[in-house]
This record gives C-alpha cells, sequence and structure tokens, in this order.
C-alpha cells in the first residue's frame, strides 16, 4: 500500500463513484450527469418554495397532481375510442415476486441488524455502539428542532448532490483531516475509558473497605 493510500478513509482503495454504486444513482450524486442532476436541484428548490409559499401541503400537491393526470388520461382515453385514435401510451407495470422477495429480504436484514445493534446496547455489551448511537440521536434531536421535516428533506437532497462531489475534488486533504481528528478521538476515548475505569475500581476498592 502507498502512502497515497493510507491517507484515504477506513483504509479504502475504491474511488468514490465505485462506493456510490457506480451506475447511473453515483452518476447523478457527482455531477457526471449534469442535465439530470441540475433538474433535480432546481425541482427541489421550485417543490420547496412551492409549498413554503403557498397553502399546499404535500399530501394535497400529490392528491391534485394524481388528479389531474388522471383527468387527463382519462380523457385522452375517451376521445380515442370516440376519434378512433391510439390510446394513452401507458406501460402496464407489475412487480414480480423476485423483486418483492428481493426488497422484502433487504428490509428483514436490515430490521434485524438494527434489533441486534439494539440488544447489544441494552445488555451494556458494546459501549462504542452505545456512544455511537446516542451521538446520532442527539444530532437528530437537535436538526428536529431547528428545522421542520420537509425543508430537512430538501437539506438532505441538496446535501446529497453537494458533498460527495465536493469531497471527490477534495479527497485527500478531507481524508487527511478526518484521519487526524479520528485519531485525536480515539485517544480522549481511550483516556475517558481508563478514567472510568479507575472510579470503578476505586469505587469498589472503598465499598469493600467499609464491608
Amino acid at each position: 500500500m502507498t502512502s497515497s493510500d493510507q491517507l484515504l478513509l477506513f483504509n479504502r482503495q475504491t474511488s468514490v463513484h465505485q462506493i456510490l454504486g457506480g451506475g447511473l444513482f453515483a452518476d447523478v450524486i457527482l455531477w457526471r450527469q449534469k442535465n439530470v442532476t441540475l433538474a433535480i436541484l432546481i425541482l427541489t428548490l421550485v417543490s420547496w418554495v412551492l409549498f413554503e409559499r403557498s397553502d399546499y401541503t404535500f399530501l394535497s400537491y400529490v392528491s391534485n397532481v394524481l388528479l389531474l393526470l388522471l383527468l387527463i388520461l382519462f380523457l385522452w382515453a375517451k376521445s380515442a375510442q370516440i376519434l378512433n385514435r391510439p390510446t394513452p401510451p401507458i406501460p402496464h407495470l407489475q412487480l414480480s415476486e423476485e423483486n418483492t422477495n428481493e426488497a422484502a429480504a433487504l428490509i428483514r436484514d436490515q430490521i434485524n441488524m438494527l434489533l441486534s445493534v439494539s440488544h447489544d446496547i441494552a445488555l451494556g455489551k458494546d459501549p462504542k455502539k452505545f456512544a455511537k448511537v446516542s451521538a446520532y440521536l442527539v444530532l437528530i434531536s437537535i436538526i428536529g428542532s431547528l428545522t421542520d421535516f420537509r425543508t430537512l428533506c430538501y437539506t438532505t437532497v441538496f446535501l446529497v448532490l453537494t458533498v460527495p462531489v465536493a469531497y471527490e475534488r477534495y479527497e485527500k486533504h478531507v481524508d487527511s483531516i478526518l484521519l487526524k481528528g479520528n485519531m485525536k478521538l480515539k485517544r480522549l476515548y481511550i483516556r475517558f475509558n481508563e478514567e472510568c475505569i479507575n472510579k470503578v475500581r476505586k469505587w469498589i476498592l472503598d465499598m469493600n473497605k467499609l464491608s
């Protein structure tokens, strides 16, 4: 492994594009399909302005759009029958049993993993996971107190379409900073853990002396 590889976070040797799947999804996030990415950003901004500045809610907006779409298709189909013209080119969509089973298996695995982590945390088997989960919950609580769910969704889309491409451009610099910060956090955790253990040992010794 070269010195440049060691500067990569988690000692990985794959690119950001490969981590994101290497397909169309990764191309959109990393702005390799600029028209699609820009369209998503503009649509997200327009939707946010629409919902924030008008009395529309997401549910009423979706319902009205679907109602308008169904009305257009219905009138199109009826007029096509009367005028002997082609019907609307609507594809016949249907979920296959294989896709359904794969999705169900994926959801099941994720839920089982979540339950397993929760079980370990509840029994005190993994202090590191407990600290991480607690930090995430505190962060979510802070974010939830600062904004509403709708704005959070739009902000998340914006970050997904900007942070990865910025990280890919300045990858080595960011990884170097994060690795240094991670090492400092590990040293602080080890020191904190040792202090807690020493305090517990001292408390046990004091209790034994009193007994």
